[in-house]
């Protein structure tokens, strides 16, 4: 330990940094007084223990309130994750004091074939593990994992993330590729079809994600290579789980979903994934954690270990 992170240790308490993480939140010192339930004069003068502690001003005062420099983002970055830690912490002590053997926080894509039969398989070799998985948009949910909240997340490995200046902070593993799949009713015309180019499928009703998402933007660009004018879905929606659900009532239907989500919706029944080509790739998916110095935790590797088995296999 250096002299510097010695006085750190020895002088700030874990009420400093909570006050950084209310400056940065707050933007004026007056609403993260009110947060933290201190006097201005008082936040002032904690701010200034953080600031002589660090060593270099962390936050630039302006006439609109206060603002975190890029030291600051950085003190307030690891800030927040010392909090994850400690609410991890708390979780996992709980956890065993109440018979299990520890606690594992993933997120992932909001459905997924691989992290079930992970989940499955760590939970054969860790019968007492408790694991709390939390759903969403990739992004977010890395931005979670960098704030301590999650340990890893399965999602799309996207050239957004690999070209970030969050990538430094995370260690993403490449686990299996992935792609564009059109999915219909058992029942629908086109579900005896062989083989079936996009031309065929252009004046078909579509069920589709939103524009803003990998799965819409590759559909798009289905059509596009083809010198077609994409089309517009007659439904839009976020969840392949509604799309899998409105497909099976509405047997006129043709939805979009990328192959992860294609192989859970097949196997629940009732479905037929369309041959169409030419293929079109979607980012690989992989696992992201985040980098320190220490090792994962037992539980994520042995997480990380079951993914890496699922996503070897031909999906």
């Amino acid at each position: 330990m250096t002299a510097s992170t010695d006085y750190l240790v020895r002088r700030l308490r874990l009420r400093h940094l909570e006050l950084l993480v209310a400056l940065a939140d707050a933007g004026t010192m007056r609403a993260a007084a009110t947060r933290l339930h201190l006097s201005q004069p008082a936040l002032s003068k904690m701010l200034g223990e953080v600031e002589a502690g660090f060593g270099a001003r962390l936050f630039e005062r302006s006439p609109q309130g206060l603002a975190a420099n890029a030291l600051g983002q950085a003190a307030v970055y690891r800030a927040r994750v010392i909090f994850g830690e400690l609410s991890r912490g708390q979780e996992e002590v709980e956890a065993l004091r109440t018979g299990a053997t520890g606690v594992l926080r993933p997120g992932t894509l909001s459905v997924t074939a691989s992290v079930p039969r992970a989940i499955a398989r760590l939970r054969r070799q860790h019968p007492g593990a408790r694991v709390q998985v939390q759903e969403g948009r990739v992004r977010d949910m890395v931005q979670r994992l960098l704030d301590g909240e999650l340990d890893g997340v399965f999602g799309a490995i996207t050239p957004e993330l690999l070209t970030s200046e969050l990538l430094p902070l995370l260690r993403p593993e490449l686990l299996l590729e992935d792609e564009l799949c059109v999915l219909c009713a058992q029942d629908h015309p086109m579900a005896r079809k062989r083989r079936l180019a996009w031309a065929d499928l252009q004046r078909s009703d579509w069920v589709a994600p939103p524009k803003d998402t990998l799965v819409r933007q590759a559909l798009m660009t289905a059509f596009l290579n083809g010198r077609l004018e994409p089309p517009v879905p007659s439904i839009e929606v976020l969840s392949s789980v509604t799309i899998g659900a409105v497909l099976r009532l509405d047997a006129s239907l043709v939805g979009a979903v990328r192959a992860e989500h294609a192989q859970d919706e097949v196997a629940r029944g009732g479905l037929r994934r369309l041959a169409v080509g030419p293929a079109i790739p979607l980012p690989s998916l992989g696992f992201y954690t985040r980098r320190s110095a220490g090792p994962p935790a037992p539980l994520v590797s042995a997480f990380a270990t079951a993914l890496r088995r699922f996503g070897a296999r031909p999906q």
